[in-house]
Parts: structure tokens; C-alpha cells; sequence
């Protein structure tokens, strides 16, 4: 059966238990390190009952693409909606087709929502959900005077593998820097008592927003159970039963080889960690929301939820989550394919915050959305181009919603905040942003500079208040 010839890789891929069915970040990031995994410490199977009160989880939407977040959330008060409407031409939404939205904190201006989010208007009425204005990658507050003498300005502005690099960072001078939610979990892995499974959780493979100095994703898909088995794993009949004795006869050899060592070790740690969270999600709090299931976006959201719900089995305190929505470069058809990403984002975000409040999480978790930037205001005749500051929406239990936080900037060409075309300069960093989520999640002020070094450009603990103040911490 075995020929002594074959390599271990091509007979594992005749098996089908090559590297793809093993998968996941798991087995990737625990190559790269030869070998050791987050799951390097000890089992304890012997899980403590955690206190709801206690777990918090953080779930990043990257819009990626760049979304157009200026029609997302958009002036109705006649004045800035004419500005918005000259500018924008055949790309601007029509006054009467917005939602309309009542912020508890006004500033003077009407605004409404894309015809397209019935579901996220509900939600901001009902203080569930905010606005974050105008927030962009920055090093340093910045002038018009400082982005024209091109002053200590993020590297590749406008550039998508660039600016969706340093949302993931929040360190914009840095191309190199590891995800600020991998160094949150580089600080805040230990609270959780199973340490087999990354705090850090991905529904969209590799990203970088979780990738740490010490700690990596582990890699979920958004079917069965969320874990990504060994092909046939869970199989009972004869075939599957000798393929699985036959990958454990082979990692279970002493070799001699430290990276083939390794390797059997990553193999190894893999198979055992996805059985345990595939057993975990299974036993975890039933949800009977309904989530859309042709749409896999709406489907990573339920399978976060369903993870989220067996927090307890996982021995989980803290755990973040990366989910993707892809599709947001619209150079053309903008119109359209806008629509269509907005009515998909309300539906996931409505039915995810029903099953948190189904079973009882609503206050736990927080979801946000980060994306490359927003979108120049003048079409390009079918489409728009890429910007840099744009909105966000930030969700939750915690969140003092039924607000826009921020300062919305006045949308009409050659504004004061104009670099050109409608392509406006943040006047909210990542850095206030993020760092409030990571303060409600549980870093201490004292962690935040290791997290966030550019944190102090923009807002300093003497100052005695949050950096943004929208969400309870």
C-alpha cells in the first residue's frame, strides 16, 4: 500500500490528507513557526463554567474593496444634500429615496440612510447601532497644508493593498506591523482558559488585522460545525476508519528531521484542536434566528453567532472574529452592485444582533466595520474612485447608539477637507476608533501604547475621557 519511494506529502495527498483538507491558518501559521502552535500549552478539558458577564467579543466586518460609505450615510437637510448632489451626479442617491434617521446627538444637519438598510435604520432607532464620520488610517492629525507638503502621511494613500494593510494595523508609517488584533490577543490570550484555540478567530482565512507577534488565527469555515476536519474525520465506514489509522501511524513516528518533526506536530495539533471545536460548536447554545443561507456572508455571521454560543465549551473570556465582504471596488455598475452589498450587510448585521439577543449575548459582543477607505464623490462616469476618510458602523449592547460620532464633513467639492474630487481627509484616526473597542474588551490603558503606538498623536488617558466615547467600557 505504502511505497517507500512516494513522499510523506504525496502519499498523504493520495490519502486526501494533504495540507488542503488538514487546513485552515492553524496548520499554516504553525508551519511558519515551525511548529508551535497557540495550542502549545497543555490540554485542560476540564473547563471552569465562565461568567457571561465576564466574556466580550469583538467581530471586524472589512467591507473590502473600499466602500462608498458617503452614500451608506448621507445629508437629507436641503443645503448639504444639494452639495452632495452636484457633486455626485449620476451616482448620487435621491433625496426622497433615504431613510430617514434621528441621532440623539444632532448637529444642526438631517441625515439618511441607503434605500437599502431598513434593517440598520431599525437598529440605530433602537440605540443598538452608531456612525463613526469621516474615520481614516492617520499618523498624526492632519492639515491641508500637511497632506500638500505631503507631512507624515500614511504610505500609499489611496493605494487598496496599502490602506486596507493599515485599517488592519492601524500603523500606516509601517508596512511591516502585525494586525492591532493580534497584539490585543498577544496581551489578552491568557484570560481564556482552553488554550488550544486562538482567541482569535477567522471566517475568512488568512487576514492580517489578527495576525500577532506570538499569537495567530485559527481558521473556521461558516459550515457543519465551523471546523475545518481532516477530510473524513467524522466518518464511521471502513475506508475513512484506515485512512485516519494510517495518518496516525505516520505522525505518531519518532523522526529525526526537525522540520519534519514539526510538521507531524502541526498535523497533529490541527486534527485535535478541530475535533474539540467541532464537538464545542456542536454542544453550544441552540440559535434559531434565521440567517439568509444563499448568502455565505450571512452564513459566516450565523456560524460566528453559533461559535459565540459555546463560548463556555471553548473556555473562551475573550474572542475576536474577522468576517469578509467582498465586492465594494466599484469603478462601474456602482449603482447597482452598491445596493446589492448593502442589502446583504443588513440583512447579516439584523439577524446576527437578533441571535446575540436570543441567547442573551447582545451586551458581549461588538461588531464593527473597517474598510480600505471611502470613495471619491464625483463619478467617473460609472462608478467612483478610491479616497481615504469614510463612515463605519460599530454595533452592540454596549454601544450608546442612535448616534454619529465624529465630525461628518461638509460633502461638496472643494470643502475644507477636500484633497480633491470629494476625497476627504479623515478627521477620525483608526487609532480613537480602535482603541476604544480594545479598552471595552479589556486592555488596560497601560496596554494601549504596545497596541496602538500612534494612539497618543490623537488622545492621551489624561484626558480623562474615551478617545470617541460611544461605547460603554
Amino acid at each position: 500500500m505504502y511505497n517507500k519511494k512516494q513522499s510523506r506529502r504525496a502519499f498523504l495527498n493520495k490519502l486526501g490528507l494533504g495540507c488542503a483538507h488538514v487546513g485552515a491558518t492553524t496548520l499554516l501559521s504553525g508551519i511558519t513557526n515551525m511548529g508551535l502552535l497557540n495550542a502549545a500549552a497543555a490540554a485542560n478539558n476540564s473547563w471552569v463554567t465562565r461568567s457571561r458577564s465576564s466574556y466580550k467579543a469583538l467581530v471586524c466586518i472589512l467591507l473590502a474593496g473600499g466602500n462608498d460609505s458617503f452614500n451608506m450615510l448621507v445629508p437629507r437637510s436641503q443645503n448639504e444634500y444639494d452639495g452632495y448632489a452636484a457633486a455626485r451626479t449620476n451616482i448620487a442617491l435621491s433625496r426622497n429615496s433615504l431613510l430617514p434617521i434621528n441621532p440623539s446627538n444632532p448637529d444642526g444637519r438631517e441625515y439618511g440612510l441607503h434605500p437599502n438598510l431598513p434593517k440598520v435604520q431599525q437598529l440605530f432607532e433602537s440605540e443598538k447601532l452608531a456612525f463613526i464620520a469621516n474615520c481614516g488610517a492617520l499618523v498624526q492629525p492632519t492639515t491641508m497644508n500637511d497632506y500638500n507638503a505631503a507631512f507624515k502621511l500614511p504610505f500609499g494613500l489611496f493605494s487598496h493593498s496599502d490602506q486596507i494593510t493599515h485599517w488592519q494595523t492601524s500603523l500606516p508609517q509601517d508596512r511591516r506591523a502585525v494586525g492591532w488584533g493580534g497584539r490585543l490577543a498577544d496581551i489578552l490570550n491568557s484570560n481564556n482558559v482552553n488554550q488550544n484555540i486562538s482567541m482569535s478567530i477567522s471566517l475568512n482565512g488568512t487576514n492580517l488585522f489578527q495576525r500577532g507577534n506570538t499569537i495567530q488565527p485559527y481558521s473556521a469555515n461558516y459550515k457543519d460545525n465551523g471546523s475545518t476536519l481532516i477530510n473524513g474525520s467524522s466518518s464511521t465506514n471502513f475506508y475513512n476508519q484506515l485512512k485516519r489509522q494510517t495518518l496516525d501511524d505516520i505522525l505518531e513516528q519518532n523522526y529525526q528531521n526537525t522540520l519534519e518533526k514539526a510538521y507531524a506536530n502541526v498535523i497533529t495539533g490541527s486534527k485535535a484542536n478541530s475535533l474539540e471545536f467541532d464537538a464545542a460548536v456542536a454542544n453550544g447554545i441552540p440559535i434559531t434566528t434565521s440567517f439568509d443561507q444563499e448568502d455565505s456572508f450571512s452564513r459566516r455571521m450565523q456560524m460566528t453567532a453559533r461559535i459565540i454560543a459555546a463560548y463556555n465549551n471553548l473556555g473562551a473570556t475573550n474572542q475576536t472574529f474577522f468576517i469578509q465582504l467582498s465586492g465594494f471596488d466599484n469603478h462601474d455598475a456602482h449603482l447597482e452592485e452598491h445596493a446589492n452589498l448593502m442589502t446583504r450587510l443588513d440583512n447579516a448585521l439584523h439577524s446576527f444582533q437578533t441571535a446575540l439577543e436570543e441567547i442573551g449575548m447582545q451586551n458581549n459582543v461588538t461588531t464593527f466595520t473597517i474598510s480600505d477607505f471611502g470613495r471619491k464623490l464625483v463619478s467617473n462616469g460609472d462608478g467612483t474612485d478610491h479616497a481615504w476618510g469614510g463612515n463605519a458602523i460599530v454595533m452592540g449592547g454596549a454601544v450608546q447608539g442612535k448616534k454619529i460620532y465624529g465630525e461628518y464633513p461638509e460633502l461638496y467639492l472643494g470643502a475644507p477637507l477636500d484633497t480633491g474630487g470629494g476625497r476627504f481627509i479623515p478627521t477620525t484616526s483608526t487609532d480613537e476608533y480602535f482603541a476604544e473597542l480594545a479598552t471595552w474588551f479589556g486592555a488596560s490603558t497601560s496596554d494601549l501604547p504596545y497596541i496602538f503606538p500612534n494612539l497618543t498623536n490623537f488622545w492621551s488617558p489624561d484626558q480623562g475621557n474615551p478617545p470617541i466615547g460611544f461605547i460603554n467600557v
